[in-house]
């Protein structure tokens, strides 16, 4: 062979002389089918190639073995293995609790973190937690508020679970719609050019100010 090789217990493919089986299906470099082989005649089949004789499939019948390089072997197989890890996507429940009282940057923020997840491919669970007399506020208006915020969710979804009451409030389950848009970036804020200040205010300008409130207070605006 033009590189020989060791083989070891820990090597799950055997390879060359390390192969047990008297008979094997050989493949060839390009693919074609060299048919039924000994393994005597598999072995002079790589080696006038300056190849290796791979057994990439054990326990067919009779075993299939494929004449190529097994550093290009090895490598092709590892890619594979690290194409099907990137693609398997393990899938999770998160949970985000809001509540009557949750203020609307804490909401633009918690939807923000929701999109994501689905995005992310997860189903969310999103609680309306109530607590003390907000147990027995109106069912309808508790919806609606739950529904409110669930509108406020930057990212297209749809409801795996519908709205039910719960022992701590209300609760929905959403997931993400098939084919549906990802959640664009929040734009970044513009900035306010703020005028320069150009020393005290004069004594006029004080006045006519101090006259401004005046003519508001005795107006009962202010």
């Amino acid at each position: 062979m033009s590189k020989p090789f060791t083989y070891t217990p820990k090597d799950k493919t055997r390879i060359n002389h390390a192969i047990r089986a008297a008979e094997l299906r050989v493949v060839g470099p390009e693919g074609e089918n060299l048919g039924v082989l000994s393994l005597t005649e598999a072995l002079a089949a790589a080696e006038s190639r300056s190849l290796d004789l791979i057994e990439i499939s054990p326990n067919a019948e009779p075993p299939v073995a494929k004449i190529m390089d097994y550093g290009k072997y090895r490598y092709q197989t590892g890619r594979k293995a690290r194409e099907v890890k990137a693609k398997s996507h393990v899938t999770e429940t998160k949970s985000v609790q809001v509540k009557i009282g949750t203020g609307d940057h804490d909401q633009q923020l918690k939807a923000k973190r929701i999109a994501e997840w689905l995005d992310e491919g997860h189903r969310v669970k999103v609680d309306l937690f109530l607590w003390g007399r907000y147990k027995y506020m109106e069912e309808g208006f508790l919806k609606e508020r739950l529904d409110r915020f669930l509108k406020i969710i930057p990212t297209d979804y749809k409801v795996a679970d519908p709205v039910k009451k719960g022992p701590k409030g209300y609760t929905t389950t959403i997931e993400r719609m098939p084919g549906g848009q990802k959640s664009a970036p929040r734009p970044a804020a513009p900035k306010v050019a703020v005028a320069e200040s150009k020393g005290p205010k004069t004594a006029p300008e004080q006045k006519s100010k101090k006259k401004s409130l005046d003519e508001l207070l005795e107006s009962g605006m202010i």
